[in-house]
Protein backbone atom coordinates (compact mmCIF):
# COMPACT_ATOMS: atom_id res chain seq x y z
CA UNK A 1 0.00 0.00 0.00
CA UNK A 2 1.38 3.44 -1.01
CA UNK A 3 2.06 6.17 2.08
CA UNK A 4 -0.48 8.43 2.34
CA UNK A 5 1.89 10.89 4.03
CA UNK A 6 1.17 14.24 1.86
CA UNK A 7 4.11 16.92 2.19
CA UNK A 8 3.14 20.41 2.18
CA UNK A 9 6.30 23.34 1.66
CA UNK A 10 5.35 26.44 3.38
CA UNK A 11 6.59 28.77 0.31
CA UNK A 12 5.58 29.03 -3.20
CA UNK A 13 9.21 30.93 -5.42
CA UNK A 14 12.33 31.77 -4.54
CA UNK A 15 13.10 32.30 -0.69
CA UNK A 16 12.74 35.44 1.17
CA UNK A 17 14.91 37.91 1.43
CA UNK A 18 16.64 38.49 4.78
CA UNK A 19 15.14 42.13 5.20
CA UNK A 20 11.85 40.99 5.11
CA UNK A 21 11.93 37.92 7.12
CA UNK A 22 13.97 40.18 9.59
CA UNK A 23 11.22 42.27 9.81
CA UNK A 24 8.55 39.44 9.83
CA UNK A 25 10.79 38.27 13.07
CA UNK A 26 10.91 41.37 15.04
CA UNK A 27 7.33 41.88 14.57
CA UNK A 28 6.51 38.17 15.40
CA UNK A 29 8.92 37.98 18.08
CA UNK A 30 10.76 41.31 18.92
CA UNK A 31 8.58 42.99 20.89
CA UNK A 32 9.45 42.88 24.48
CA UNK A 33 13.34 44.05 23.16
CA UNK A 34 11.74 46.43 20.77
CA UNK A 35 9.37 47.91 24.34
CA UNK A 36 12.69 47.59 26.60
CA UNK A 37 14.99 49.83 23.79
CA UNK A 38 11.76 52.34 23.35
CA UNK A 39 11.86 52.60 26.57
CA UNK A 40 15.55 53.20 27.34
CA UNK A 41 16.56 55.16 24.51
CA UNK A 42 13.42 57.56 25.95
CA UNK A 43 14.84 57.69 29.29
CA UNK A 44 18.19 58.38 28.72
CA UNK A 45 17.85 60.80 25.62
CA UNK A 46 14.81 62.46 26.19
CA UNK A 47 13.91 65.19 29.03
CA UNK A 48 11.87 62.83 31.85
CA UNK A 49 8.01 65.09 30.24
CA UNK A 50 8.73 63.00 27.19
CA UNK A 51 10.03 59.72 28.57
CA UNK A 52 6.30 59.96 30.70
CA UNK A 53 4.92 60.15 27.01
CA UNK A 54 6.66 57.45 25.42
CA UNK A 55 5.65 55.20 28.73
CA UNK A 56 2.10 56.54 28.55
CA UNK A 57 1.56 55.51 25.40
CA UNK A 58 3.06 52.25 25.39
CA UNK A 59 0.77 51.86 28.65
CA UNK A 60 -2.57 52.72 25.91
CA UNK A 61 -1.71 50.45 23.66
CA UNK A 62 -2.77 47.64 26.09
CA UNK A 63 -6.29 48.99 26.48
CA UNK A 64 -6.77 50.03 22.81
CA UNK A 65 -9.55 47.56 21.38
CA UNK A 66 -8.11 44.72 18.74
CA UNK A 67 -10.04 43.68 15.95
CA UNK A 68 -8.72 39.77 14.92
CA UNK A 69 -11.07 40.82 11.56
CA UNK A 70 -9.60 43.50 10.58
CA UNK A 71 -8.10 43.96 7.01
CA UNK A 72 -4.61 45.34 7.90
CA UNK A 73 -4.71 42.63 10.86
CA UNK A 74 -5.02 40.22 7.95
CA UNK A 75 -2.67 41.39 5.27
CA UNK A 76 -0.25 41.99 8.12
CA UNK A 77 -0.67 38.28 9.68
CA UNK A 78 -0.13 37.14 6.14
CA UNK A 79 3.16 38.89 5.57
CA UNK A 80 4.60 37.47 8.36
CA UNK A 81 3.77 34.36 8.45
CA UNK A 82 4.69 34.30 4.56
CA UNK A 83 8.27 35.47 5.41
CA UNK A 84 8.75 33.65 8.87
CA UNK A 85 7.89 29.63 7.57
CA UNK A 86 9.91 30.71 3.92
CA UNK A 87 13.16 31.75 6.25
CA UNK A 88 13.79 28.57 7.88
CA UNK A 89 12.10 27.21 5.79
CA UNK A 90 9.27 25.18 7.50
CA UNK A 91 7.57 22.13 5.89
CA UNK A 92 4.52 20.38 6.70
CA UNK A 93 4.14 17.09 6.74
CA UNK A 94 0.64 15.52 6.57
CA UNK A 95 -0.19 11.71 7.90
CA UNK A 96 -3.28 11.82 5.88
CA UNK A 97 -4.74 14.91 4.89
CA UNK A 98 -8.27 13.06 3.81
CA UNK A 99 -8.70 12.07 7.64
CA UNK A 100 -9.82 15.75 8.68
CA UNK A 101 -12.72 17.00 8.26
CA UNK A 102 -13.44 20.87 7.21
CA UNK A 103 -16.27 21.05 9.45
CA UNK A 104 -14.98 19.39 12.51
CA UNK A 105 -12.83 21.34 15.03
CA UNK A 106 -9.47 19.66 16.57
CA UNK A 107 -7.74 19.91 19.94
CA UNK A 108 -4.28 19.96 18.57
CA UNK A 109 -1.50 19.10 20.56
CA UNK A 110 1.97 20.64 19.55
CA UNK A 111 5.74 19.58 20.80
CA UNK A 112 7.86 20.43 21.92
CA UNK A 113 8.15 23.65 23.25
CA UNK A 114 11.13 24.41 22.93
CA UNK A 115 12.81 27.93 23.61
CA UNK A 116 9.83 29.02 21.23
CA UNK A 117 7.57 27.32 19.94
CA UNK A 118 7.85 29.27 17.17
CA UNK A 119 6.62 26.99 13.74
CA UNK A 120 3.29 26.38 15.64
CA UNK A 121 2.46 29.91 14.26
CA UNK A 122 1.96 28.44 11.10
CA UNK A 123 -0.53 26.02 11.88
CA UNK A 124 -2.61 29.08 12.05
CA UNK A 125 -5.92 29.95 9.51
CA UNK A 126 -3.60 32.41 8.01
CA UNK A 127 -0.87 30.48 6.77
CA UNK A 128 -3.48 28.21 5.02
CA UNK A 129 -0.80 24.72 5.73
CA UNK A 130 -3.62 22.46 7.50
CA UNK A 131 -6.74 21.23 5.54
CA UNK A 132 -8.59 23.25 8.05
CA UNK A 133 -10.35 26.33 7.84
CA UNK A 134 -10.68 28.18 10.86
CA UNK A 135 -7.77 27.31 13.23
CA UNK A 136 -6.31 29.40 16.39
CA UNK A 137 -3.35 29.12 18.12
CA UNK A 138 -2.99 28.83 22.24
CA UNK A 139 -0.02 31.55 23.72
CA UNK A 140 0.73 32.03 26.90
CA UNK A 141 -1.39 34.54 28.62
CA UNK A 142 1.37 37.46 29.83
CA UNK A 143 2.23 38.02 26.08
CA UNK A 144 -1.15 39.73 25.53
CA UNK A 145 0.21 42.22 28.06
CA UNK A 146 3.14 43.52 25.86
CA UNK A 147 2.57 46.71 24.15
CA UNK A 148 1.46 46.03 20.54
CA UNK A 149 2.80 42.01 20.51
CA UNK A 150 -1.66 41.39 21.88
CA UNK A 151 -2.22 43.26 18.58
CA UNK A 152 0.14 41.26 16.60
CA UNK A 153 -0.29 38.25 18.15
CA UNK A 154 -4.10 38.61 18.31
CA UNK A 155 -3.89 39.39 14.34
CA UNK A 156 -1.49 36.32 13.52
CA UNK A 157 -4.16 33.64 15.08
CA UNK A 158 -3.45 33.57 18.70
CA UNK A 159 -5.11 33.48 21.64
CA UNK A 160 -4.60 33.13 25.29
CA UNK A 161 -3.97 29.53 26.74
CA UNK A 162 -6.67 29.51 29.56
CA UNK A 163 -9.39 27.13 29.89
CA UNK A 164 -12.18 29.67 28.58
CA UNK A 165 -10.29 30.78 25.35
CA UNK A 166 -9.76 27.52 24.67
CA UNK A 167 -13.76 26.18 25.02
CA UNK A 168 -14.68 29.72 23.83
CA UNK A 169 -12.68 28.45 20.09
CA UNK A 170 -14.04 25.44 20.34
CA UNK A 171 -17.47 26.35 20.29
CA UNK A 172 -17.26 29.12 17.88
CA UNK A 173 -15.94 26.04 15.36
CA UNK A 174 -12.48 27.01 16.09
CA UNK A 175 -9.77 24.13 16.04
CA UNK A 176 -7.45 25.01 18.95
CA UNK A 177 -3.62 24.14 19.39
CA UNK A 178 -2.01 23.87 22.42
CA UNK A 179 1.56 23.06 23.28
CA UNK A 180 0.95 21.22 26.76
CA UNK A 181 4.55 20.97 27.84
CA UNK A 182 4.73 24.59 28.25
CA UNK A 183 7.73 26.85 29.41
CA UNK A 184 8.05 24.17 31.85
CA UNK A 185 9.64 22.01 29.21
CA UNK A 186 12.64 24.19 28.93
CA UNK A 187 13.61 23.05 32.15
CA UNK A 188 13.99 19.62 30.49
CA UNK A 189 15.62 20.60 27.08
CA UNK A 190 19.16 18.95 26.22
CA UNK A 191 21.18 19.55 22.66
CA UNK A 192 21.13 15.62 22.15
CA UNK A 193 17.62 14.56 22.32
CA UNK A 194 13.97 16.18 22.16
CA UNK A 195 11.67 16.22 25.16
CA UNK A 196 7.44 16.39 25.87
CA UNK A 197 6.88 16.95 29.48
CA UNK A 198 3.25 15.13 28.87
CA UNK A 199 2.59 13.32 31.75
CA UNK A 200 0.95 15.21 34.02
CA UNK A 201 -0.43 17.75 31.18
CA UNK A 202 -3.72 16.17 30.43
CA UNK A 203 -6.20 19.27 30.46
CA UNK A 204 -6.12 19.68 26.93
CA UNK A 205 -7.54 16.04 26.84
CA UNK A 206 -10.17 16.00 29.48
CA UNK A 207 -11.43 19.47 27.15
CA UNK A 208 -11.34 16.73 23.87
CA UNK A 209 -13.89 14.66 25.72
CA UNK A 210 -15.79 17.16 27.16
CA UNK A 211 -16.42 18.97 23.79
CA UNK A 212 -16.27 15.60 21.86
CA UNK A 213 -13.40 16.97 19.43
CA UNK A 214 -10.94 14.54 18.16
CA UNK A 215 -7.04 15.06 19.26
CA UNK A 216 -4.28 15.54 17.16
CA UNK A 217 -0.85 14.86 17.61
CA UNK A 218 1.51 17.08 15.67
CA UNK A 219 5.68 17.36 16.24
CA UNK A 220 8.43 19.67 15.12
CA UNK A 221 12.07 19.09 14.23
CA UNK A 222 14.95 21.22 14.70
CA UNK A 223 13.32 23.94 16.80
CA UNK A 224 15.27 23.48 18.84
CA UNK A 225 18.52 24.44 16.70
CA UNK A 226 16.57 27.90 15.89
CA UNK A 227 18.48 29.37 18.75
CA UNK A 228 22.30 28.93 20.63
CA UNK A 229 21.22 28.28 24.52
CA UNK A 230 22.33 27.00 27.48
CA UNK A 231 20.64 26.02 31.03
CA UNK A 232 22.37 25.27 34.25
CA UNK A 233 21.46 21.74 33.69
CA UNK A 234 17.93 19.28 34.20
CA UNK A 235 18.44 19.20 38.07
CA UNK A 236 19.39 23.04 39.25
CA UNK A 237 16.90 23.65 36.29
CA UNK A 238 14.30 22.32 37.87
CA UNK A 239 15.11 23.69 41.52
CA UNK A 240 14.80 27.15 40.30
CA UNK A 241 11.80 26.63 38.43
CA UNK A 242 10.16 25.46 41.33
CA UNK A 243 10.79 28.61 43.15
CA UNK A 244 10.18 31.70 40.19
CA UNK A 245 8.51 29.27 37.72
CA UNK A 246 10.67 29.99 35.04
CA UNK A 247 13.17 27.98 33.68
CA UNK A 248 16.83 29.46 34.06
CA UNK A 249 17.44 29.42 29.89
CA UNK A 250 19.85 32.13 27.98
CA UNK A 251 18.96 32.00 24.77
CA UNK A 252 20.52 34.36 21.76
CA UNK A 253 19.31 34.56 17.91
CA UNK A 254 21.54 36.18 14.66
CA UNK A 255 23.91 38.80 16.41
CA UNK A 256 22.44 38.14 19.89
CA UNK A 257 18.89 39.73 18.77
CA UNK A 258 15.84 37.71 19.04
CA UNK A 259 15.89 36.42 15.29
CA UNK A 260 16.37 32.92 15.15
CA UNK A 261 19.04 31.35 13.21
CA UNK A 262 17.95 29.79 9.77
CA UNK A 263 17.47 26.40 10.41
CA UNK A 264 14.96 23.62 8.37
CA UNK A 265 11.88 23.05 10.27
CA UNK A 266 9.65 19.86 9.70
CA UNK A 267 5.95 19.68 11.34
CA UNK A 268 4.54 16.34 10.75
CA UNK A 269 0.97 16.09 11.80
CA UNK A 270 -0.76 12.62 12.75
CA UNK A 271 -4.11 11.39 12.52
CA UNK A 272 -7.06 12.41 14.25
CA UNK A 273 -7.64 10.56 17.62
CA UNK A 274 -11.57 10.10 17.66
CA UNK A 275 -12.49 10.85 21.72
CA UNK A 276 -16.40 9.92 22.78
CA UNK A 277 -18.10 13.16 23.94
CA UNK A 278 -18.54 12.71 28.13
CA UNK A 279 -19.30 16.33 29.81
CA UNK A 280 -17.60 14.91 32.43
CA UNK A 281 -15.42 12.56 32.23
CA UNK A 282 -13.92 10.17 34.73
CA UNK A 283 -9.95 9.96 35.33
CA UNK A 284 -9.97 6.81 34.10
CA UNK A 285 -10.97 7.79 30.57
CA UNK A 286 -8.96 10.68 30.41
CA UNK A 287 -5.40 8.96 31.43
CA UNK A 288 -6.76 6.49 28.56
CA UNK A 289 -7.05 9.17 26.15
CA UNK A 290 -3.97 11.02 27.15
CA UNK A 291 -2.10 7.70 26.80
CA UNK A 292 -3.29 7.05 23.56
CA UNK A 293 -2.14 10.59 22.55
CA UNK A 294 1.43 10.21 23.69
CA UNK A 295 1.84 6.59 21.90
CA UNK A 296 0.03 8.96 18.95
CA UNK A 297 2.98 11.56 19.33
CA UNK A 298 5.88 8.64 19.87
CA UNK A 299 5.38 6.81 16.96
CA UNK A 300 4.53 10.18 14.76
CA UNK A 301 8.29 10.86 16.15
CA UNK A 302 10.03 7.45 15.30
CA UNK A 303 8.45 7.54 12.03
CA UNK A 304 9.50 10.82 10.36
CA UNK A 305 12.91 11.21 12.16
CA UNK A 306 14.91 9.91 9.61
CA UNK A 307 12.91 11.29 6.94
CA UNK A 308 13.25 14.61 7.90
CA UNK A 309 17.49 13.80 8.54
CA UNK A 310 17.19 12.65 12.26
CA UNK A 311 18.14 9.22 12.42
CA UNK A 312 19.58 9.09 15.91
CA UNK A 313 17.01 11.43 17.65
CA UNK A 314 15.53 10.64 21.16
CA UNK A 315 12.78 11.94 22.44
CA UNK A 316 12.27 11.78 25.95
CA UNK A 317 8.48 11.71 27.50
CA UNK A 318 8.74 13.46 31.18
Amino acid sequence: MADPAVTRPTTTGSCTSFFHSAVALLLYVGFLHINAAVLLAAALLLPARYFAAVAGFLLLSLVIPVDDKSDFGNRLSRYILKHITSYFPITLHADDVDAFDPNQAYVIGYEPHSLVPLANSVLSSHAGLMPLPKIKVTANSASFWIPFMRHIWTWVGHVPVTRKSFLKCLEAGYSVVVVPGGVREMVHMKHDSEVAYLKSRKGFVKIAIETGRPLVPVFCFGQNKIYKWWNPGEKLSARIYGAIKFPPTIFLGRFGSPIPFRHPLHIVVGKPIEVKRNRKPTQEEVDEAHAQFVRALQELFEKYKARVGYPNLKLRIV
